[in-house]
């Protein structure tokens, strides 16, 4: 099998329904499975083969579907970085993932360390001047052959490797394999009613989970039309909606809170008869205020990138405030105490989920992917309960996990970097509160004596080497931490004296 025939597919069948519509370009399928093919080819004569990484460090541009379909063919493993991610990341991320080339625009060039990363053989620039280091992909592709067979790969090959923070500090390399991809995709296109005719708003990032497989793969596989952004800028949104018929939309909790803030008595968005929120939890306020106010219903869905990502959505027919709906055909889930028993349906404790959609485990992490993996389940360390119709009800998140507009930041991979700086003893990093993006980062630091630090350093260190939704909009430097008798920092203590619940 191969995630790349589903492309190829429809190619065959629609080749001139357009695929993705972007700013004044549109390619269609017939355009995409033949720029995919040529850089396929243009791969294999640079030595990439079969299980190598292949790292996408690049926004919301066509080129990033081009290069993921491209490696996918040949049955190489992509390699998705945050496009916002700056220097130290992404050497960790490329280190890590042993990623032999890195596909970017010029833009994101100046962040690959290139001199730091020695499995890495090539740069290649897909938007912007390449240069002299790196190649540029239209001369990669120039000449090449437009169609190509794909790889035949086994239904547990690696897919794709997309890094989710962990507790451990750094990013673990989340491997899904081709059947993992596949059985989400299908059950994307299943549940949420994907049609030939549908077009989508896209301006959430491919880089994500969410964005890959949720909507880039099903709506290849559904032959549906990505109306692609670079990123959310609500007028250009609700403009082109307008414009292209846009039919289904997806976004994250703040967005439909931003939305609901605006008059968008401008904008015709009759068109649109699907809208989907995840990645973090909806208020169950907001979604009634939607649905009084449009007439729609937000579905949500339940799952983590672990999952491939989703394990349950919500139906299309019966849908229920405040749920993330049931479990996925395929999937089971269950609510776990401590003890890894099952508690009673209503009441609350951890979330686990098995289905076909789990991962194979961490990217050259045994000792995480067999805590992560227990028994058969995914533990996913996501608080909630379920009723007795089976539905899932997030009560709580992981307790110090700060959730920044729908993306994960764990405080321990922001204190690792922290750390770095000579001046820092001790330091602690926790979430607040904020009206829009849901949560925001904190953090307090104690220097080391005679060594004068100011919030302003910290945080312009922060902005140099990490990505802007991780740095922290408050740093406090103080003379010590509150420790429990053990040496433990207390941070609901620090919560306390910051003012917050």
């Amino acid at each position: 099998m191969n995630l790349a025939d589903t492309l190829a597919r429809r190619a065959a069948s629609t080749p001139s329904h357009p695929a993705i519509l972007f700013e004044q370009a549109e390619l269609s399928y017939r355009d995409l499975d033949a720029a995919a093919s040529r850089l396929a080819h243009a791969l294999q004569a640079h030595g990439i083969a079969a299980g190598d990484r292949v790292a996408l460090f690049l926004p919301n541009i066509p080129e990033f579907a081009i290069v993921y379909y491209a490696t996918q063919k040949i049955g190489a493993v992509p390699v998705s970085i945050n496009a916002i991610f700056k220097t130290a990341e992404v050497e960790y991320l490329l280190n890590d993932s042993g990623s032999k080339a890195v596909f970017t625009v010029a833009e994101l060039a100046q962040f690959v360390p290139r001199e730091r990363c020695p499995a890495v053989r090539h740069v290649v620039i897909c938007e912007g001047k390449a240069e002299a280091a790196a190649a540029s992909l239209a001369d990669w592709s120039a000449g090449r052959p437009g169609s190509f067979d794909a790889v035949d790969c086994a239904p547990d090959a690696p897919a794709a490797l997309l890094y989710s923070s962990g507790t451990t500090g750094f990013p673990k390399g989340v491997t899904l394999t081709q059947a993992n991809i596949a059985s989400n995709t299908a059950s994307a296109a299943k549940y949420s009613g994907y049609r030939s005719d549908d077009r989508l708003a896209v301006f959430l990032p491919l880089f994500h989970v969410y964005g890959q497989n949720y909507i880039l793969n099903a709506a290849v596989l559904a032959g549906a039309t990505v109306v692609l952004f670079r990123r959310f800028v609500p007028d250009q949104v609700l403009a082109a909606i307008q414009q292209h018929r846009i039919t289904m939309f997806f976004g994250v909790p703040t967005i439909f809170i931003a939305l609901l803030s605006m008059d968008l008595s401008a904008y015709d968005l009759s068109s649109i008869r699907y809208e989907m929120s995840a990645a973090a939890t909806m208020p169950e306020e907001i979604s009634r205020r939607w649905s009084e106010r449009f007439g729609r219903r937000i579905y949500e869905g339940y799952g983590l990138t672990e999952c491939s990502p989703f394990a349950c959505y919500n139906d299309l027919v019966e849908h229920r405030f405040g749920s993330v709906g049931r479990a996925v055909e395929g999937f089971t889930l269950a609510i776990f105490d401590e003890n890894d028993r099952e508690v009673p349906r209503g009441e609350w404790g951890e979330i686990v989920i098995r289905g076909p959609g789990v991962m194979k485990g961490y990217w050259n992490r045994p000792a995480e992917t067999e805590t992560a993996l227990r028994a058969g389940w995914l533990h996913s360390g996501d608080i909630g309960r379920m009723d007795d119709d089976g539905y899932v009800f997030i009560v709580d998140r992981v307790k110090d996990m700060i959730n920044v507009s729908g993306f994960k930041v764990w405080p321990a991979e922001v204190e690792q970097y922290l750390y770095k700086l000579p001046q820092v003893q001790e330091v602690a990093v926790y979430g607040a509160p904020h009206a829009e993006k849901g949560e925001q980062v904190f953090t307090a630091i104690v220097p080391k004596p005679g060594q004068p630090l100011t919030a302003e350093a910290v945080i312009a260190y922060c902005q140099a080497n990490i990505a802007a939704y991780k740095v922290p909009a408050r740093v406090d430097i103080v003379a010590e931490l509150p420790k429990s008798p053990t040496g433990k920092i207390l941070k609901r203590v620090l919560r306390d004296q910051a003012g917050q619940p």
